[in-house]
């Protein structure tokens, strides 16, 4: 039976008719995380289904200025395809767009009929596929940040935060959200079934947070996908942007993306919980944050992906610019919150929101996976306030430096792919080639009218 007469598709497509929907936007994560997107009629589904949707293997080594980079299999290639195909057990119609139900994506390789090389969301398979072999099923919560920005002509940007309260941290309502942008984003964002819990005002002006519940780690990578991409849409639909890069202005802060991570055992009990073991944690948990601590310079170009990130880090940021970890500490890189039996989990605080959701999860649950096959014990936690390079080591402080970590991190890299992170490395220090070539604002001022 070929595709188009699959019993599936007809159901499914009978069921988003019954919801009024005539067009389906099939959705997939680049390298950096942003959404591919290609809109199709409802009663050509079928077609997508057998034969799939063709897109240029380049669309993951496009940057975000439209340029291809000349990733090995792309461009010497001569611009191959990959294949995308609905996977309709995902659609759900837009609250906010009527007659449109999104879904996912799965891309493969025309040629093999194999996962796209370059594909996240195959690589956090992977990575669960091997956690499986030890037993374990990662369960992730995802908590996001962004700027929300509004138009300023004139200004060098153009973009100025909506607003520019500032001491409005940790609320709610019209005081430092006169629009009600988060209150309209919270209850479509329910509509979509994303699994969000709740919001507030976030330390700067214009920054939101916004959590979205635990799940399994593909579900929850997921779910934060498609977060980032609804508020980017919402807030373009408002003229404004939603901006989640990691530090979009230099006089505030900068934006997280902190994973919690857990892991259940066979039983679907909590592995990371231990009443007799130190901390209250089992070996497998300190084993974990092990891992993450020994991998966290190679785990940082995964986490901290762009030339931006590494303007989020410094003294006094609680962005953690140093290894370690702590005991409800969020000066550490790794906090473990005082829950402990079901709620047992470590918080890993290292990611922006800059973040591909599928290649941060991913990173983290192989440093973890490697910690546990090691079975070695982290050092003892941080206490007090951190940020002391006399007792924990510096992660790396700039993009290339991370890249190379990474490239140098054989253990994390045979769990991640060789094509994979050969791809990821060439894209990337693509990027830090072209910054480093770029004459920015700063430099014109430093210096042309005294040299």
């Amino acid at each position: 039976m070929s595709a188009s007469d699959s019993p599936d598709i007809r159901r499914h497509m009978e069921r988003l008719a019954a919801e009024g929907v005539d067009v389906v936007r099939v959705q997939y994560p680049d390298l950096m995380g942003t959404d591919r997107a290609r809109d199709v009629l409802l009663d050509q589904l079928p077609s997508a289904g057998e034969h799939g949707l063709a897109f240029c293997r380049a669309v993951y080594h496009t940057t975000p200025q439209g340029d291809v980079v000349p990733v090995p299999g792309g461009l010497d290639a001569g611009l191959p395809d990959v294949c995308v195909r609905p996977d309709l057990s995902t659609a759900v119609p837009l609250p906010w767009e009527p007659g449109v139900a999104a879904c996912l994506g799965e891309v493969s390789d025309p040629a093999t009929g194999e996962p796209a090389a370059e594909s996240p969301r195959d690589l956090l398979r992977t990575v669960l596929a091997r956690c499986a072999e030890q037993g374990l099923r990662p369960v992730v919560g995802p908590e996001l940040e962004y700027f929300l920005l509004e138009p300023a002509p004139g200004t060098p940007t153009g973009w100025r935060r909506a607003p520019e309260t500032t001491g409005a941290v940790y609320t709610a309502g019209l005081r430092a959200d006169p629009g009600n942008h988060l209150l309209r984003t919270l209850r479509l964002l329910r509509d979509l079934g994303l699994g969000v819990t709740n919001g507030n005002h976030e330390f700067d002006g214009g920054q939101i947070e916004i959590n979205l519940t635990h799940s399994d780690a593909l579900d929850a990578a997921d779910r934060a996908f498609r977060f980032k991409a609804a508020v980017k849409e919402l807030a373009r639909k408002e003229g404004k942007l939603a901006t989640f890069m990691a530090k979009p202005f230099g006089d505030a802060g900068g934006s997280g993306f902190h994973l919690h991570l857990s892991c259940d055992d066979a039983e679907g009990r909590n592995a990371f919980d231990d009443p007799s073991g130190a901390y209250g944690l089992s070996a497998t948990a300190r084993h974990a944050v092990a891992g993450i601590l020994a991998h966290a310079p190679a785990l940082a170009a995964l986490a901290n992906p762009t030339v931006n990130s590494y303007k989020r880090f410094g003294p006094d940021t609680l962005a953690p610019w140093l290894i370690d970890w702590g005991l409800d500490n969020r000066s550490a890189m790794v906090r473990i919150p005082p829950e402990r039996g079901s709620g047992a989990r470590l918080e890993l605080r290292l990611g922006d929101a800059g973040a591909n959701p599928y290649l941060l999860v991913a990173g983290t649950i192989a440093a973890a996976l490697l910690g546990v096959r090691a079975g070695e014990e982290p050092a003892a936690p941080l206490e007090g306030y951190g940020y002391d390079t006399a007792r924990s080591a510096v992660l790396p402080t700039s993009l290339p430096a991370a890249l190379d970590a990474l490239e140098a991190d054989t253990a994390l890299t045979d769990l991640l792919g060789k094509d994979f992170t050969a791809s990821f490395l060439a894209y990337k220090r693509n990027e830090a080639e072209r910054f480093g070539r770029h004459v920015t604002d700063w430099e014109f001022t430093e210096y042309a009218y005294h040299l």
